[in-house]
């Protein structure tokens, strides 16, 4: 049993993090933290945790020693806190975008402000395990992607990494309300759900070769990223490279029926669960690849991957935690 510790365990993924562990058969959550609700039940935040818990948020600096920090905080406080509490656990994995570039000038091209701890950001692991599981078995400092970052890699990485495809790729997200988090955002209110209700306002601009938009749903991301292939394919060819691919995979599953109401990805039906579905569709002549992917932006775009990486970094089955299939029709 190893003691795990929540650092901003208020906000969604903090509850995700929460209901995960608390169930984890070999994880015993020793504190919570918030730096608003001190000596507030979690529970009181998170109904669905009622009869699950006693904890009650603390502050961050009276957590004590524990195996394992898990940061919720957001990445500007994160980077700020990480390396002030990084010394009490011998592992940490941090699921904000603190630590997700290795190079402090481009997180300061992409964030506008400059690391607050960029002698720290070569140590961390990736915390995808489609793509670094052998890193992620002996790292201690673990980052886990965005939601719409994962589900992107998972639909991209068989055909970038055959070099099916050309590298110039428009990824076309849609995402869920709760992808904004709990409170309020620098934006004011404009990314609650009650602003974003009936809206699809374009939240990332295209200039980036990415644009996500936000719909009516609390969770869940899909993505469809558009592609030109680097020589002619058909349909037979991409559901090998996909198979080939995620054949050993427990989190990804292959979606891409040609009849049927759920004929590709959905994340209504991943909804709770640490699933990552993946599809695809190729045009009559070719020439045109489309990547499909959805999941649970809380759980295989967040908390669930966090635990997932866990799992490995312990060497425990990796399914440990994470067996709930989601739920349909919800």
């Amino acid at each position: 049993m190893i003691r795990v510790v929540v650092v901003g365990g208020s906000g969604y993924i903090g509850g995700e993090l929460l209901r995960l562990l608390l169930n984890h058969p070999q994880v015993a959550v020793t504190h919570v933290t918030s730096a608003t609700l001190r000596g507030h039940r979690a529970d009181s935040v998170h109904p669905n945790l009622r009869g699950q818990t006693d904890l009650k948020f603390s502050a961050a600096e009276d957590i004590g020693s524990s195996d394992v920090l898990v940061f919720a905080t957001p990445h500007r406080v994160t980077m700020s806190l990480l390396p002030k509490l990084a010394p009490r656990a011998r592992h940490v994995i941090d699921l904000s975008a603190g630590f997700r570039l290795r190079d402090p000038r481009e997180y300061e091209r992409h964030y506008g402000v400059k690391h607050a701890a960029p002698d720290l950001l070569a140590d961390f692991v990736p915390g995808c395990p489609e793509l670094a599981r052998a890193a992620l078995c002996s790292a201690d400092r673990i980052s886990v992607p965005g939601c719409t970052a994962t589900a992107a890699i998972v639909a991209l990485a068989p055909l970038a990494a055959e070099r099916l495809i050309e590298p110039d790729v428009q990824v076309d997200a849609r995402t869920g309300s709760s992808g904004a988090g709990s409170g309020r955002s620098a934006g004011g209110t404009a990314n609650t759900h009650a602003e974003r209700s009936g809206a699809m306002r374009v939240l990332t601009g295209l200039a980036v070769r990415m644009s996500a938009t936000g719909v009516e749903a609390v969770r869940g991301v899909q993505v469809v990223c558009h592609a030109r292939a680097s020589a002619p394919l058909d349909e037979q060819t991409l559901r090998r490279v996909y198979r080939d691919r995620y054949r050993d995979e427990p989190f990804v599953r292959i979606v891409a029926h040609r009849h049927g109401h759920h004929r590709y990805p959905d994340p209504n039906v991943l909804l709770g669960s640490n699933y990552c579905d993946v599809g695809f569709a190729v045009s009559s002549d070719g020439a045109r690849v489309s990547a499909i992917a959805a999941l649970d932006n809380l759980v295989k775009g967040g908390a669930g991957a966090a635990v997932q990486c866990l799992n490995i970094r312990m060497g425990w089955p990796e399914r440990l935690g994470l067996e709930f299939s989601g739920l349909h029709p919800i």
